[in-house]
């Protein structure tokens, strides 16, 4: 593996998951439908926000049914070679949740405010409970940097 890095520490996948959650965009989102299990994936904008996963929708498209419908969801940051792959449970927030704060705070880090569209957008939290983080094949073994809800070492 000529040209490889070295693999990281545990502790700087960690980290190095954390500064993603925080700088990054967008996230892939993979759900799947209850009735029938068809997979559906879509990028949406989030905000990393007390310890989780904030994304809006339009309340029709199918990554919102399905999220609504099984509160499961599988995420996507990064490249190919840079991955960190969340699963999460999901839940809607109420309109009492999203309060002008949170919505401010989406807003301004995805540069889109569903709230100022005139279609239903829901917001969801979604709270990771297994996180992976590796680049290459040197950094398999160990990809694990959240299990059951709980960091394996402090970023």
């Amino acid at each position: 593996m000529t040209g490889t890095a070295p693999a990281r520490s545990a502790k700087q996948r960690t980290q190095d998951t954390l500064a993603r959650l925080e700088q990054d965009v967008d996230v892939w989102v993979a759900t799947a439908d209850p009735a029938d299990g068809t997979p559906y994936m879509m990028p949406l904008s989030f905000l990393w926000y007390d310890g989780a996963l904030i994304l809006s929708t339009r309340a029709s498209n199918p990554v919102a049914r399905n999220l609504v419908a099984t509160g499961r969801a599988h995420l996507g940051l990064g490249p190919t070679r840079d991955v960190v792959h969340i699963e999460g449970v999901t839940e809607v927030l109420g309109d009492a949740e999203v309060t002008p704060a949170l919505g401010d705070a989406f807003a301004a880090k995805t540069g889109f405010d569903p709230r100022a569209l005139s279609a239903p957008y829901l917001y969801f939290r979604v709270r990771p409970v297994r996180v992976q983080a590796w680049r290459e094949v040197n950094e398999l073994d160990g990809r694990d940097v959240m299990r059951d809800g709980t960091w394996l070492v402090d970023g």
